[in-house]
């Protein structure tokens, strides 16, 4: 490991309580650059244990660490007390996506602008197929109505596509690991995590298509509320409702499942 890391001495920042977490967080959203300051500054050792996974991949692990910094203050920046979870639930895919991004962003092996085209219009007709039909369509229906033959469709959405393990343990610090669509759970009770329990696709299919729209937008790929109302049409108020209730609906299939 890097020596520079190591002589950061991230221990000598202390964990904060889960009081003084929210006070730091509310008086960070209200733009208080000092609690801001201490939150980054208390969840370094954090961010120093999720970026230890990324060893061996070719690159120091200082800048992975920084790159994991920015993911924490975008966790900061964007965390949400209404979703009534643990900074650190939330958190953790955040860092864990800015590596990744990093990581695919810097790759040599690069999926060209236009089958990111091509596969965002795959998603767009799959939608308006879904809401027509009332049910998922098949490759075959997709690629014709795009005028593509199944095997673009499929080589394209494959190309775009950067696969992560849901069931993969993202950081484990002397309590529970942390999953990454831990985020969806609504109180932090010590039981077995989701992901050991359930099929997190099942879950999510379970959802009205909006409802899966929002949950998919917004946590596996990292879109803000805002971006989530213009594709919709909605306002960003209605798309923070709808995705409360969502989250809510989660929970109760898995309490249902459990």
């Amino acid at each position: 490991m890097s020596s520079r890391l190591v002589e950061m001495n991230l221990p000598r920042f202390p964990l904060l309580k889960d009081r003084e977490m929210k006070e730091l967080l509310s008086r960070a959203k209200a733009g208080d650059s000092f609690a801001r300051d201490r939150l980054v500054n208390c969840n370094l050792k954090l961010v120093f244990n999720l970026v230890k996974r990324f060893q061996n991949r070719g690159y120091e692990l200082e800048d992975l660490f920084q790159i994991g910094c920015i993911g924490l203050i975008k966790a900061i920046d964007k965390f949400d007390a209404s979703y009534d979870v643990k900074f650190s639930t939330y958190a953790v895919p955040m860092i864990v996506g800015e590596i990744r991004r990093f990581l695919r962003d810097d790759s040599p092996v690069k999926v060209s602008r236009s089958v990111k085209e091509i596969a965002y219009k795959i998603q767009q007709v799959r939608d308006i197929l879904t809401a027509r039909l009332g049910r998922e369509p098949a490759v075959g229906e997709i690629a014709a109505e795009l005028g593509l033959s199944r095997e673009e469709v499929v080589n394209a959405l494959e190309a775009a596509q950067t696969p992560t393990s849901i069931y993969e343990t993202l950081h484990q610090d002397d309590g529970d690991p942390i999953y990454l669509l831990d985020q969806l759970k609504a109180k932090e009770d010590g039981d077995t995590p989701w992901l050991e329990r359930l099929s997190v696709k099942e879950l999510i299919n379970n959802l009205s298509e909006r409802d899966r729209l929002i949950i998919t937008w917004r946590f596996f790929e990292d879109k803000t509320q805002s971006d989530i109302a213009l594709k919709l049409g909605l306002s960003q108020v209605q798309v923070s409702r709808l995705e409360r209730q969502a989250l809510k609906k989660l929970k109760e299939l898995m309490e249902k499942s459990g």
